[in-house]
């Protein structure tokens, strides 16, 4: 009998580094692909371009491929305590860097059988910053990039959302992950906030800063991004105008809108009951979500409804008759707000929301109970969870205490080490500009 050979992969992007590990595993037995599922690569990467069972059929039809079974972790532990293969063959790459430790759980995994790790020399002649360059040139496009929000909610299901307020921002969201034993962990996508995008301009959070002020905001992220946005659309405005924003924003790739059932003056939800805020009518908010669903092009966009309820005392049945009704409306998900620092309202909301027979993506921004994991909220039902402003209130801080050092020290000097170095800054931006 032949030996068994255990190979993972994506096979969403296939060069000629991935043949010669194929053509490696073939000279040392059956090859067994483990292809990452639809959900696997996009933990640890993005969207995969092609589904699993396209990326199946085409390794499948690689020769000397013995089969194709799905690998649903970035981890390859739990398929090779399955399959026991006498051979692992990956390439060289991961010895060191962020994929180390997972090396390091194949080596102690296949020890337990005899197995050996075969690792091949990094294939010459693959450029892979231009590889990753294509990628996130053709994840910018508008179509593709409208569409990355449904496509990871079906994939996913769970979704980590991070405020971005600038292209710089922007970056840090696209690009800030961690590595650890339970796998990769990034942002899924970005929220532009109004509070935070009125905050960066100097101005309050009450629907001063104008659509087309917006828009360079989104303009901004977009050029130097590839992760889908989320817009904190406030109350939409009124529904002649909520029609005209709803197609700029599907036309440029924006993914979502996020309006609040709220009318008049807009204030912050954090203000609570204080701020003096009046709830738009269901019937009313209704009509908004439809003339909105009826104003799209495609079936990418989305448009959520933000429940401010809770945040005014109406009470939890308010909040779910309103969720019912915004579904029936046409609504693409549901955004339950609550400043209840314990969460148990939330917990509740999402205990009664399971039981709808039909529901929506149910979106949450635990600013006022973030002491709560994400685990939890996620075991609750939650499928997105936005954090909303930690990037601007981090950003004034520093800036603000690099400011007084300045001050009381007079000179920058003392500020040195709350500072990137001038080399930092200078080569930061164009080592990660897509297509640089």
């Amino acid at each position: 009998m032949s030996n068994k050979v255990y190979v993972a992969m994506s096979g969403d992007l296939i060069h000629h580094g991935h043949m010669n590990v194929i053509q490696k595993a073939r000279e040392l037995g059956e090859v067994i692909i483990g292809l990452h599922t639809d959900e696997a690569v996009a933990s640890y990467w993005r969207v995969p371009f092609l589904s699993y069972e396209e990326r199946k059929q085409i390794i499948e039809n690689i020769s000397g491929v013995t089969a194709v079974v799905p690998q649903d972790t970035f981890d390859q532990v739990p398929n090779l305590q399955k399959y026991r293969p006498q051979y692992v063959v990956h390439g060289d790459d991961w010895k060191e860097g962020p994929h180390r430790h997972f090396r390091d759980k194949v080596i102690q995994c296949i020890k337990e059988w005899g197995g050996e790790l075969v690792e091949l020399p990094y294939t010459k002649g693959i450029q892979l910053d231009k590889v990753q360059d294509l990628v996130h040139g053709i994840y910018t496009t508008t179509d593709m990039r409208r569409a990355a929000l449904r496509k990871l909610l079906n994939i996913k299901k769970h979704l980590r959302v991070l405020e971005a307020h600038n292209g710089l921002t922007g970056l840090i969201v696209e690009k800030t992950q961690i590595e650890n034993e339970e796998g990769i962990r990034q942002f899924d996508a970005m929220w532009i906030s109004s509070l935070c995008d009125s905050t960066a301009k100097g101005k309050p959070d009450i629907e001063l800063v104008d659509l087309s002020s917006r828009l360079s905001t989104i303009h901004e992220i977009l050029e130097v991004t590839s992760k889908p946005i989320i817009l904190d659309g406030d109350t939409g405005g009124k529904i002649e105008h909520f029609i005209y924003t709803v197609r700029t924003l599907e036309r440029i790739g924006v993914s979502a809108i996020i309006i609040e059932d709220k009318i008049g003056l807009k204030k912050n939800s954090l203000f609570g009951t204080d701020a003096g805020q009046t709830q738009d009518s269901i019937e009313n908010f209704c009509n908004k979500i439809k003339a909105g669903k009826l104003a799209q092009i495609t079936k990418d966009f989305m448009i959520i409804a933000r429940i401010e309820s809770l945040i005014l005392k109406k009470g939890m049945d308010d909040a779910l008759k309103r969720a019912r009704a915004y579904i029936e409306a046409g609504a693409d998900g549901i955004m339950i707000h609550s400043i209840d620092k314990s969460a148990e309202e939330i917990f509740e909301f999402c205990r009664q929301y399971k039981q709808f027979p039909l529901t929506m993506p149910l979106v949450v921004v635990p600013t006022a109970y973030n002491q709560i994991k994400e685990d939890a909220l996620f075991d609750a039902g939650v499928n997105i969870i936005i954090h909303a402003n930690h990037l601007i209130r981090s950003a004034y801080k520093a800036m603000s205490q690099t400011a007084h050092t300045i001050l009381q020290n007079k000179r920058s000097y003392e500020a040195n080490d709350q500072c990137l170095s001038i080399q930092e800054i200078l080569t930061l931006i164009d080592s990660d500009i897509i297509g640089g």
